[in-house]
Protein backbone atom coordinates (compact mmCIF):
# COMPACT_ATOMS: atom_id res chain seq x y z
CA UNK A 1 0.00 0.00 0.00
CA UNK A 2 1.31 3.58 -1.36
CA UNK A 3 -0.19 6.97 -0.44
CA UNK A 4 -1.36 8.08 3.09
CA UNK A 5 -2.26 5.77 5.79
CA UNK A 6 -5.46 4.12 6.96
CA UNK A 7 -7.38 6.40 9.07
CA UNK A 8 -8.04 3.65 11.86
CA UNK A 9 -9.19 5.74 14.37
CA UNK A 10 -12.10 7.30 11.99
CA UNK A 11 -13.13 3.26 11.61
CA UNK A 12 -12.03 2.48 14.91
CA UNK A 13 -13.39 5.39 17.31
CA UNK A 14 -11.78 6.90 20.12
CA UNK A 15 -12.73 3.96 23.05
CA UNK A 16 -11.10 2.68 25.45
CA UNK A 17 -10.48 -0.92 25.01
CA UNK A 18 -9.57 -2.87 21.91
CA UNK A 19 -12.37 -4.96 21.70
CA UNK A 20 -14.79 -1.77 21.51
CA UNK A 21 -12.56 -0.54 18.49
CA UNK A 22 -12.86 -3.96 16.51
CA UNK A 23 -16.57 -3.87 17.35
CA UNK A 24 -16.39 -0.45 15.76
CA UNK A 25 -14.60 -1.72 12.65
CA UNK A 26 -16.68 -4.75 12.16
CA UNK A 27 -19.72 -2.56 11.98
CA UNK A 28 -18.47 0.76 10.41
CA UNK A 29 -20.34 1.75 7.84
CA UNK A 30 -19.97 1.31 3.93
CA UNK A 31 -19.95 4.98 2.93
CA UNK A 32 -16.63 5.06 5.61
CA UNK A 33 -15.40 2.52 4.30
CA UNK A 34 -15.05 3.80 0.45
CA UNK A 35 -14.20 6.43 1.47
CA UNK A 36 -10.94 5.25 3.79
CA UNK A 37 -9.80 2.63 1.06
CA UNK A 38 -10.61 4.79 -1.77
CA UNK A 39 -7.71 7.40 -1.51
CA UNK A 40 -5.04 4.47 -1.07
CA UNK A 41 -3.07 2.85 -3.65
CA UNK A 42 -2.52 -0.95 -2.97
CA UNK A 43 -0.41 -3.63 -4.68
CA UNK A 44 -2.45 -4.87 -7.43
CA UNK A 45 -2.27 -8.47 -5.59
CA UNK A 46 -3.99 -6.75 -3.03
CA UNK A 47 -6.73 -4.87 -4.53
CA UNK A 48 -9.39 -7.53 -4.51
CA UNK A 49 -9.30 -7.97 -1.13
CA UNK A 50 -9.24 -4.28 -0.45
CA UNK A 51 -12.13 -3.75 -2.44
CA UNK A 52 -14.04 -6.30 -0.61
CA UNK A 53 -13.32 -4.47 2.26
CA UNK A 54 -14.25 -1.22 1.37
CA UNK A 55 -18.38 -2.93 0.42
CA UNK A 56 -18.16 -4.03 4.20
CA UNK A 57 -17.67 -7.59 2.99
CA UNK A 58 -18.06 -9.57 6.60
CA UNK A 59 -15.06 -12.14 6.00
CA UNK A 60 -12.55 -9.56 4.97
CA UNK A 61 -13.24 -6.95 7.80
CA UNK A 62 -12.48 -9.89 10.30
CA UNK A 63 -9.30 -10.48 8.48
CA UNK A 64 -8.39 -6.56 8.88
CA UNK A 65 -9.73 -6.91 12.58
CA UNK A 66 -7.27 -10.16 13.11
CA UNK A 67 -4.96 -8.13 11.41
CA UNK A 68 -5.20 -5.18 13.74
CA UNK A 69 -5.20 -7.67 17.11
CA UNK A 70 -1.82 -9.16 15.88
CA UNK A 71 -0.65 -5.77 15.36
CA UNK A 72 -1.60 -4.76 18.54
CA UNK A 73 -0.46 -8.06 20.12
CA UNK A 74 3.14 -7.74 18.96
CA UNK A 75 3.90 -3.86 18.85
CA UNK A 76 1.55 -1.99 21.45
CA UNK A 77 0.64 -4.57 24.57
CA UNK A 78 4.61 -5.41 25.65
CA UNK A 79 4.71 -2.03 26.29
CA UNK A 80 1.10 -0.87 26.83
CA UNK A 81 1.05 -0.77 30.81
CA UNK A 82 4.49 1.55 31.41
CA UNK A 83 3.05 3.63 28.31
CA UNK A 84 -0.24 4.26 30.33
CA UNK A 85 1.79 5.14 33.44
CA UNK A 86 3.32 7.91 31.34
CA UNK A 87 -0.23 8.98 29.72
CA UNK A 88 -1.45 8.89 33.65
CA UNK A 89 1.36 11.26 35.01
CA UNK A 90 1.29 13.52 31.18
CA UNK A 91 -2.72 14.16 32.49
CA UNK A 92 -1.73 15.33 36.41
CA UNK A 93 1.24 17.71 34.73
CA UNK A 94 -1.42 19.19 32.48
CA UNK A 95 -4.24 19.08 34.68
CA UNK A 96 -1.49 21.40 37.36
CA UNK A 97 -0.62 23.49 34.47
CA UNK A 98 -4.65 24.22 33.89
CA UNK A 99 -4.81 25.45 37.53
CA UNK A 100 -1.59 27.47 37.58
CA UNK A 101 -2.36 29.22 34.21
CA UNK A 102 -5.33 27.56 32.90
CA UNK A 103 -5.94 27.00 28.85
CA UNK A 104 -2.84 29.82 27.57
CA UNK A 105 -0.19 28.33 29.90
CA UNK A 106 -0.92 24.57 28.91
CA UNK A 107 -1.59 25.61 25.12
CA UNK A 108 2.10 27.24 25.81
CA UNK A 109 3.64 24.17 27.43
CA UNK A 110 2.55 21.55 24.82
CA UNK A 111 5.26 20.35 23.27
CA UNK A 112 7.55 23.44 23.02
CA UNK A 113 8.98 24.49 20.62
CA UNK A 114 7.44 22.41 18.06
CA UNK A 115 4.00 23.34 18.88
CA UNK A 116 3.79 27.28 19.05
CA UNK A 117 1.09 29.43 20.36
CA UNK A 118 0.47 32.88 19.47
CA UNK A 119 -3.27 33.90 20.56
CA UNK A 120 -4.87 32.56 19.19
CA UNK A 121 -3.12 30.87 16.64
CA UNK A 122 -1.82 27.36 17.49
CA UNK A 123 1.11 26.63 15.14
CA UNK A 124 2.55 22.64 14.66
CA UNK A 125 4.75 21.64 11.72
CA UNK A 126 3.01 20.07 8.98
CA UNK A 127 4.32 19.01 5.35
CA UNK A 128 2.47 21.86 3.38
CA UNK A 129 1.36 25.62 4.23
CA UNK A 130 -2.28 25.02 5.68
CA UNK A 131 -4.42 26.84 7.84
CA UNK A 132 -7.80 24.73 10.00
CA UNK A 133 -10.14 27.03 11.42
CA UNK A 134 -11.86 26.02 14.86
CA UNK A 135 -14.90 27.50 14.05
CA UNK A 136 -16.40 26.67 17.25
CA UNK A 137 -15.33 22.94 16.98
CA UNK A 138 -12.86 23.05 19.52
CA UNK A 139 -9.53 21.31 19.23
CA UNK A 140 -7.98 17.64 20.89
CA UNK A 141 -4.86 17.54 21.68
CA UNK A 142 -4.26 13.67 21.72
CA UNK A 143 -0.60 12.57 23.41
CA UNK A 144 0.98 9.36 22.00
CA UNK A 145 3.22 6.75 22.55
CA UNK A 146 3.60 4.72 19.45
CA UNK A 147 3.91 7.74 16.84
CA UNK A 148 5.91 7.46 14.04
CA UNK A 149 6.25 11.10 13.83
CA UNK A 150 7.16 13.59 17.04
CA UNK A 151 3.67 15.80 15.90
CA UNK A 152 1.06 15.23 13.70
CA UNK A 153 -2.54 17.21 12.86
CA UNK A 154 -5.46 15.00 11.92
CA UNK A 155 -8.52 16.23 10.21
CA UNK A 156 -10.89 15.47 7.64
CA UNK A 157 -11.71 18.55 5.74
CA UNK A 158 -15.05 17.08 4.42
CA UNK A 159 -16.68 16.87 8.29
CA UNK A 160 -16.85 19.87 9.65
CA UNK A 161 -18.69 18.66 12.79
CA UNK A 162 -15.46 17.01 14.13
CA UNK A 163 -12.91 18.70 16.18
CA UNK A 164 -9.38 18.40 14.71
CA UNK A 165 -6.90 16.42 16.64
CA UNK A 166 -3.57 17.57 17.17
CA UNK A 167 -1.13 14.85 18.35
CA UNK A 168 1.87 15.27 20.67
CA UNK A 169 4.81 13.24 22.36
CA UNK A 170 4.01 11.61 25.86
CA UNK A 171 6.98 9.95 26.54
CA UNK A 172 10.57 11.47 28.04
CA UNK A 173 12.51 8.47 27.48
CA UNK A 174 11.72 5.55 24.89
CA UNK A 175 9.62 2.15 26.47
CA UNK A 176 11.62 -0.97 27.09
CA UNK A 177 10.86 -4.00 28.19
CA UNK A 178 7.66 -5.55 29.22
CA UNK A 179 4.75 -4.39 31.58
CA UNK A 180 2.95 -6.28 34.01
CA UNK A 181 1.62 -9.04 31.95
CA UNK A 182 5.18 -10.98 32.25
CA UNK A 183 5.08 -10.41 36.00
CA UNK A 184 6.83 -13.19 37.57
CA UNK A 185 5.34 -15.25 39.77
CA UNK A 186 5.82 -14.37 43.14
CA UNK A 187 4.85 -10.76 42.18
CA UNK A 188 1.53 -12.33 41.22
CA UNK A 189 1.12 -13.87 44.64
CA UNK A 190 2.04 -11.00 46.28
CA UNK A 191 -0.58 -9.17 44.79
CA UNK A 192 -3.22 -11.34 45.10
CA UNK A 193 -2.42 -11.86 49.25
CA UNK A 194 -2.74 -8.30 49.10
CA UNK A 195 -5.80 -7.79 47.06
CA UNK A 196 -7.27 -11.09 46.60
CA UNK A 197 -7.41 -12.89 43.39
CA UNK A 198 -10.54 -10.92 42.27
CA UNK A 199 -9.53 -7.32 42.89
CA UNK A 200 -6.07 -7.85 41.35
CA UNK A 201 -7.32 -8.98 38.56
CA UNK A 202 -9.57 -5.97 38.28
CA UNK A 203 -6.53 -4.32 38.96
CA UNK A 204 -5.11 -5.52 35.74
CA UNK A 205 -8.00 -4.96 33.55
CA UNK A 206 -8.20 -1.05 34.40
CA UNK A 207 -4.49 -1.41 33.50
CA UNK A 208 -5.85 -0.77 29.45
CA UNK A 209 -8.98 1.19 30.62
CA UNK A 210 -12.54 -0.35 31.02
CA UNK A 211 -16.09 0.33 31.63
CA UNK A 212 -17.72 -1.50 34.36
CA UNK A 213 -19.24 -3.27 32.13
CA UNK A 214 -16.43 -4.67 30.48
CA UNK A 215 -14.73 -5.27 33.74
CA UNK A 216 -17.37 -7.64 34.68
CA UNK A 217 -17.42 -9.50 31.91
CA UNK A 218 -13.40 -9.95 32.50
CA UNK A 219 -14.36 -11.18 35.89
CA UNK A 220 -17.03 -13.08 35.34
CA UNK A 221 -19.22 -11.29 37.82
CA UNK A 222 -22.49 -8.83 38.07
CA UNK A 223 -21.95 -5.79 37.68
CA UNK A 224 -22.89 -4.76 40.86
CA UNK A 225 -20.00 -6.99 42.41
CA UNK A 226 -17.44 -5.06 39.42
CA UNK A 227 -18.88 -1.82 40.97
CA UNK A 228 -18.10 -2.41 44.35
CA UNK A 229 -14.34 -3.59 43.17
CA UNK A 230 -14.11 -0.58 41.51
CA UNK A 231 -15.02 1.63 44.56
CA UNK A 232 -12.46 -0.37 46.74
CA UNK A 233 -9.81 -0.08 44.30
CA UNK A 234 -10.68 4.02 43.42
CA UNK A 235 -10.83 4.36 47.23
CA UNK A 236 -7.62 3.65 48.00
CA UNK A 237 -6.32 5.82 44.69
CA UNK A 238 -5.32 3.13 42.89
CA UNK A 239 -7.34 3.73 40.06
CA UNK A 240 -9.70 6.83 38.65
CA UNK A 241 -13.06 6.97 37.40
CA UNK A 242 -14.35 9.47 35.01
CA UNK A 243 -17.85 9.27 32.91
CA UNK A 244 -17.70 8.80 29.24
CA UNK A 245 -21.25 9.40 27.55
CA UNK A 246 -23.41 6.81 29.00
CA UNK A 247 -20.87 5.24 30.93
CA UNK A 248 -17.30 5.37 33.38
CA UNK A 249 -14.44 4.50 32.38
CA UNK A 250 -12.16 3.16 35.20
CA UNK A 251 -8.05 3.78 34.59
CA UNK A 252 -5.63 2.64 36.74
CA UNK A 253 -3.38 5.26 38.63
CA UNK A 254 0.79 5.52 38.79
CA UNK A 255 0.17 4.14 42.41
CA UNK A 256 -1.72 1.18 40.91
CA UNK A 257 0.93 0.29 38.30
CA UNK A 258 3.81 0.57 40.49
CA UNK A 259 1.79 -1.91 42.46
CA UNK A 260 1.32 -4.19 39.67
CA UNK A 261 4.67 -4.42 38.93
CA UNK A 262 6.35 -5.27 42.19
CA UNK A 263 3.44 -6.77 44.06
CA UNK A 264 4.26 -4.17 47.25
CA UNK A 265 2.64 -0.84 47.75
CA UNK A 266 6.16 0.21 47.29
CA UNK A 267 7.11 2.65 44.35
CA UNK A 268 9.75 1.84 42.12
Amino acid sequence: MRGPGLDLLALMGDVPSLDHAVDNLLHAPTSRLRREFGSLDFHPGHLPWARRVSEGDRDALRELAEAVRACHRLTVEPYWHRGRSELVALTTRCANLMLEGGIDLLLRSVCAPLVRWRPPVLEAPYPRQVEVRLQGRGLIITPTIFAKHPVSFLWDPLDTAQPPRLTVPALRRPLIGAGPAEADGSVARNLESLLGRTRAAALLATAEGCTTSELARRLNVTAAAASQHATVLRNTDLITTSRRGGSVLHLITPLGLALLRNGTLTES
